[in-house]
């Protein structure tokens, strides 16, 4: 295969095979870009392989090229730049040795050969020349080609040494899977499982990022229950792992939550890009091992199981390193996700409607999400069913938030006011009257406007003061 035509359609690739020339050196389009020319997907990032001192090779180009900002990373042997939207990644031929304790490796000079032979997959180990006397050769050394053909995520080289020397490579095997909907080799999986235990060596951050991209992909459950079924997830992951085996109420979900967790996982991911609301959906299920209770003539119950999870954010947080400025986000959607659906009765009253409303505040159109995404019955009577009554509880969520003005919901009376009024300084009992006004708007004692809040202090304010 010769990708020749393609590639001369960008300029850029002329001039690299120029420098290439003009400096007596070989250079390769490697990897990714590689892989997903063949897949006709789109990628703004080009790995480039110089056999000989890419960070040179990268200056050379970027002043022919006029861009000014070259990122160099001595340590690693590498260069990035930005040109037109498109990272631009050189590193020079290497080839790698690991110590038992860490997945950072010892590096030498090495040849081409020996730089394919250290990559993770055999979907990318292809590469493309960029040398004049074989220019847009495709070289496929562990046909790759084959295997993006037939979809099968495979190691260059035996899976137990590729795993031992960098175990980060199970997540991104899965990871792949995941992305490019394409089967892993039983060779990997059998790897995956006999040495999980060595992800502990990886750093959190690194095997949460995979997590996320695995999230972030179109169908995340294949990922997931790959981790779960080589026990990869009970390493990384261990309160999802435990939802395995949890039954359920056959009326309503799958028999078991973690399956039915895939499932969520997998519809939300057709109604949003947002990784925070797809984790939502993974982690909403959280505490039901811990509230299973069997109730005869009912099943299984999983009383509480929504705070309890929202409560247990803190630890999971903590334990990914997740940002904590999304955890008051997560903890809101888990906190409420049953909500809404106990009110899709015709008698709801408009104070139950204003409380959702004002719990979820700006989150409320991610919540309903959220709850669709919920519904994993395969009866599709009940599911429309379902579905149907969630569309009249938003009915009526909008009709009282057009009524009241509720969607950015808080006293009209605030805190300053209060302690004015009531000559008080900042202390507890401040709080417990702006939560008393609102509280009253909540129940409809009142109406969501200032004046009617203002005298409903000067109404209550003496409870308070005595």
């Amino acid at each position: 295969m010769n990708f020749s035509f393609s590639l001369n359609t960008q300029n850029h690739f002329s001039i690299i095979k120029n420098i290439a020339d003009e400096l007596n050196q070989q250079v390769y389009i490697v990897g990714g870009f590689v892989r997903d020319l063949i897949l006709e997907r789109e990628r703004n990032e080009v790995d480039f392989l110089v056999i000989g001192d890419g960070p040179t090779f990268a200056q050379k180009l970027a002043e022919k090229l006029n861009v000014k900002n070259v990122n160099i990373f001595k340590n690693y042997g590498t260069a990035h730049f930005k040109y037109k939207n498109i990272d631009f990644e050189f590193v020079g031929a290497r080839k790698e040795s690991y110590n038992k304790d860490s997945r950072n490796p010892h590096v030498e000079v090495g040849s081409f050969e020996e730089d394919i032979n250290r990559r993770d997959f055999t979907v990318n180990t292809l590469a493309i020349s960029l040398n004049t006397k074989n220019y847009g050769e495709l070289i496929d050394n562990f046909n790759g080609l084959d295997d993006i053909k037939n979809k099968i995520i495979k190691t260059p080289l035996n899976p137990q040494i590729t795993f031992d020397d960098d175990p980060l490579r199970i997540m991104r095997a899965f990871r792949f899977a995941s992305q490019l909907n394409f089967y892993v080799d039983e060779n990997i999986l059998i790897a995956a499982e006999q040495l999980a235990e060595r992800l502990k060596i990886v750093s959190q951050e690194r095997i949460t990022d995979e997590l996320f991209k695995i999230l972030s992909s179109s169908n995340p459950s294949i990922g997931l229950k790959l981790m779960q079924n080589t026990k990869v997830m009970h390493v990384v992951f261990p309160q999802i792992a435990n939802l395995a085996g949890v039954d359920q109420r056959k009326d309503f979900h799958h028999k078991d939550v973690f399956l039915h967790t895939c499932q969520v996982v997998d519809n939300i991911s057709k109604s949003t890009e947002n990784v925070w609301l797809r984790f939502a959906a993974l982690v909403h299920d959280i505490a039901k091992p811990q509230t299973k209770r069997f109730v005869e003539g009912t099943g299984w119950t999983f009383h509480g199981h929504e705070e309890i999870g929202a409560r247990m954010m803190k630890g999971v947080f903590k334990q990914l390193k997740l940002p904590l400025q999304k955890i008051n986000y997560i903890e809101k959607l888990i906190r409420l996700h049953l909500r809404p659906i106990a009110l899709a009765s015709e008698v709801v009253t408009d104070s139950a409607i204003r409380r959702l409303s004002a719990n979820a505040g700006d989150d409320l159109d991610d919540l309903i999400t959220l709850c669709r995404a919920d519904i994993t019955s395969k009866n599709q009577d009940k599911v429309a069913k379902y579905l149907q009554n969630y569309e009249n509880v938003m009915s009526k969520v909008k009709e009282v938030q057009e009524k009241d003005n509720l969607r950015a919901f808080q006293s009209p009376v605030k805190g300053e006011e209060i302690m004015e009024i009531c000559n008080l300084k900042p202390s507890k009992k401040v709080g417990e009257i702006k939560k008393a006004i609102e509280e009253a708007i909540l129940d409809g004692k009142i109406q969501n406007n200032y004046n009617e809040a203002y005298q409903y202090l000067l109404q209550i304010k003496s409870d308070y003061l005595n």
